[in-house]
């Protein structure tokens, strides 16, 4: 009995820190935001374009500063979501069926909505329809930053619920970014990555539980996966799914020693939360809005995100968990009744983080569509914020009994 009392507090403990984590990092990264809209429509707007293209990494790698935020520094973003993702299956709230079911089926809807809404744009624009997967994402860290100013009001089902459906939204993302948007592959270094990966899968399967060969192997795939033409950050992705992580049949006591996966995890988690994810939202989140025509804000591009963030998100979401609970499959969770799901539902409009990087990665070559994705993104995620928490702070209960059940 301790030491299921042991394990549970040690599970409670570590839900308490992640939420911290992701709320406080969901706020500053709102503040990062804010700040490079300042700065690319202010008298810094030239120096914020200097400190932006600054290059970085010499002759034989000499890329921006951009370039090297989201080629680079986004490939330990992805390491951590491989890594959060597998310790969800293999021993959290995906590791069942009962758990898994809902936010699972929540966040396939959740994609799918607003990629059917944004098609339905903008499907006579060949260039813009390269665009389709940017309002399918979940911006975890800011929706969880805008939870957290409605305090101890949020049930912690609500808080678990919207963070697995987040989790599923990005792995769904992962592997449309793997598959729509990879493009003149190199056979010669992608062969490279694949026996990298074999290397890889064969320490894990030997039992090394050591995280540096795991990590110098992953800092050699990036590179593979760079040359090959597969988007870099997916070599993160493979990084973490080969970590090793204890689950339930092992015999070692999980609630004493931290799996290697753990380990990396809690390592990673301050500096994605603060440093990292910050930094991408500074450098791609400057829009300068005097290049933009008033015709623009309401073209099918930016418009097809806005409504695919905005009314996409929650129509899938809750119309999902609805359908779900009708036909006895699936349940709210404690302390959630249709108001706080509908909440849920418009704070899982917020893409920024992901649907920006997707954004970056549909318009490459099109700066203009560019700038119009990063203005339906910050457009409608802000939007979804406000909304989601005027509409929770009305319909959530008061804190003394914010625990009750549906």
């Amino acid at each position: 009995m301790s030491a299921q009392l042991s394990v549970f507090a040690r599970a409670q403990r570590a839900l308490v820190e992640f939420f911290r984590l992701e709320a406080a990092g969901g706020l500053l990264l709102i503040l990062a935001a804010l700040l490079a809209m300042v700065a690319a429509n202010s008298p810094l707007a030239h120096a914020y374009e200097i400190f932006r293209d600054s290059p970085l990494g010499g002759e034989a790698w000499g890329q921006s500063l951009h370039w090297w935020v989201n080629d680079g520094l986004m490939a330990i973003f992805f390491l951590l979501v491989a890594l959060e993702i597998k310790r969800e299956v293999i021993s959290g709230q995906l590791s069942s069926r009962d758990q898994l079911i809902l936010p699972v089926v929540c966040a396939m809807a959740g994609v799918a909505a607003p990629a059917l809404l944004f098609s339905s744009l903008n499907q006579g624009d060949a260039e813009a329809m390269r665009g389709w997967a940017i309002p399918t994402a979940t911006d975890i860290a800011f929706a969880l930053g805008v939870l957290a100013l409605l305090g101890p009001r949020v049930p912690l089902g609500m808080k678990l619920l919207l963070s697995t459906i987040a989790v599923a939204d990005d792995l769904i993302a992962i592997l449309i970014i793997a598959f729509f948007y990879s493009d003149g592959l190199w056979w010669p270094a992608l062969a490279a990555a694949l026996a990298v990966l074999l290397v890889m899968g064969w320490l894990n399967r030997r039992g090394v539980t050591a995280l540096t060969p795991y990590l110098l192997l992953g800092a050699v795939l990036w590179v593979c996966v760079l040359k090959s033409g597969v988007h870099a950050t997916l070599a993160g992705v493979a990084t973490g799914l080969l970590i090793p992580h204890y689950d339930r049949r092992n015999a070692i006591d999980d609630a004493v020693e931290h799996s290697p996966l753990e380990t990396l995890e809690h390592a990673l988690h301050p500096w994605v939360a603060y440093a990292i994810l910050p930094l991408f939202a500074f450098v791609n989140a400057g829009l300068a809005l005097g290049a933009l025509h008033v015709d623009q804000l309401l073209s099918p591009l930016p418009l097809g995100i806005a409504l695919g963030l905005l009314l996409g998100k929650p129509v899938g979401i809750v119309g999902a968990a609805l359908g779900m609970r009708a036909f006895g499959w699936a349940r709210f969770p404690q302390g959630m009744d249709l108001r706080a799901m509908l909440g849920l539902g418009m704070l899982c409009g917020i893409g920024f983080t992901m649907s920006l990087f997707i954004d970056a990665l549909a318009f490459a070559r099109f700066p203009q569509h560019y700038a119009e994705g990063v203005l339906g993104v910050l457009g409608a995620s802000v939007l979804a914020a406000c909304l989601g928490l005027t509409w929770l702070s009305f319909a959530l209960p008061p804190a003394a009994s914010a625990d009750g059940g549906d």
